[in-house]
């Protein structure tokens, strides 16, 4: 009797569990009727969706999604001023936003059709650059810091001193305003400098630093890092983090990659998921938007692609891996942060000055 009472209590105890757990999981995503046949266009970085982001989303909507990738913010902006060929998505940079609303190249969300908008977080819910989320949503975030392979490297990396004084080969990110932030940042001036003597003092430091650049990489120096045509890559966080994953995967990888915000800071991001003007579809591209936003979709794409999350309501259920969450390199500790800089927009005259301190330098050390 007593074992009859026992087994009892433990079905009682695993239900109980099992509703609990169905009442606390997010419910999934339902997409709204009506667009059955449709078609969405996407332009988006390479390496930021789960393996079924897009598949789940045709499901859900009885749709089609094409999509297009970038290798930089400026190619991005590029495209968009050269007149949108179709895209109904496009990822922007942060510091991007507000020359795409000037030049009205994206245009106001519907944000009725995007109920999700609430599960973003405080600090992402009001970007300075886009007050009230009239025009995007914060899609991912992190830093732009350095990847390496310490087989390769052969120590530690804690400092941007040791990237430019490394007898190895090495790659830049083809990123002018976060590789010119970085570079004003550590001769102490603004990152957003637009004093000319300023801005060509950063374009000296970076030429006489950039003697080991075999590679000024688009969106793929993980992969340079990867294949060991570089032992040191300035990457995006998340797409290190993917390599150091694939590579504990794999028995046959004998590489160790690791990736570290250095000692004297690094540039924080924030991509984000807006329409251009010219949109084929915008009705359906506000429900993809409100799609991306969804709790558990926002936390499969962070805990696939190993970057940051924006998404509150996924962080509080529970649905990013703790691995990820308690990762430094990923979610930074409150003492590195104010360590951290962004990039912002600038007006048209400053950005000449970036734009040709950039050209200059990728000339003068042959990358």
């Amino acid at each position: 009797m007593r074992k009859l009472v026992l087994l009892l209590t433990l079905i009682v105890l695993v239900l109980g569990t099992a509703v609990t757990a169905a009442q606390d999981a997010p419910a999934a995503w339902v997409c709204p009727p009506g667009f059955e046949g449709q078609t969405l266009n996407v332009y988006n970085w390479t390496t930021y969706v789960a393996e079924d982001t897009i598949s789940n989303f045709e499901a859900a909507c009885g749709v089609t999604v094409t999509y297009d990738t970038y290798e930089s913010a400026d190619a991005l902006v590029s495209r968009l001023q050269q007149g949108n060929p179709g895209y109904d998505i496009v990822v922007p940079a942060d510091y991007t936003i507000q020359s795409l609303v000037a030049e009205g190249l994206i245009v106001p969300l519907d944000q009725a059709a995007i109920p999700n908008l609430k599960n973003l977080s405080a600090e992402m819910a009001n970007p300075v650059y886009d007050p009230g989320n009239v025009y995007t949503a914060v899609y991912q975030w992190g830093t732009i810091g350095i990847g390496y392979d310490h087989n390769a490297v052969g120590a530690d990396i804690t400092s941007w001193s040791q990237v430019f004084s490394y007898d190895g080969p090495v790659a830049w990110l083809e990123a002018k305003r976060e590789m010119m932030g970085l570079a004003l940042n550590l001769n102490g001036y603004d990152a957003n400098s637009i004093n000319p003597d300023e801005i060509n003092a950063a374009k000296e430091f970076l030429i006489a630093n950039g003697g080991n650049v075999t590679y000024i990489a688009g969106d793929d120096g993980q992969e340079l890092l990867a294949r060991g045509e570089v032992h040191i890559t300035i990457e995006f966080m998340g797409d290190i983090f993917q390599k150091i994953s694939e590579c504990q995967a794999d028995s046959a990888c004998t590489s160790d990659f690791r990736y570290v915000i250095p000692e004297e800071g690094a540039n924080k991001w924030a991509d984000n998921i807006a329409i251009p003007s010219g949109a084929q579809n915008e009705a359906l591209a506000n429900v993809f938007i409100d799609y991306i936003l969804d709790a558990k979709v926002g936390a499969d794409i962070s805990n696939y692609t190993s970057f940051a999350t924006p998404n509150q309501a996924s962080i509080d259920a529970g649905l990013i891996l703790p691995e990820l969450l308690e990762n430094p390199g990923i979610y930074p500790p409150a003492e590195v942060l104010p360590k951290l800089f962004f990039v912002s927009a600038l007006d048209p005259d400053a950005e000449q000055y970036y734009n040709d301190a950039w050209d200059e330098i990728k000339i003068r050390i042959g990358s």
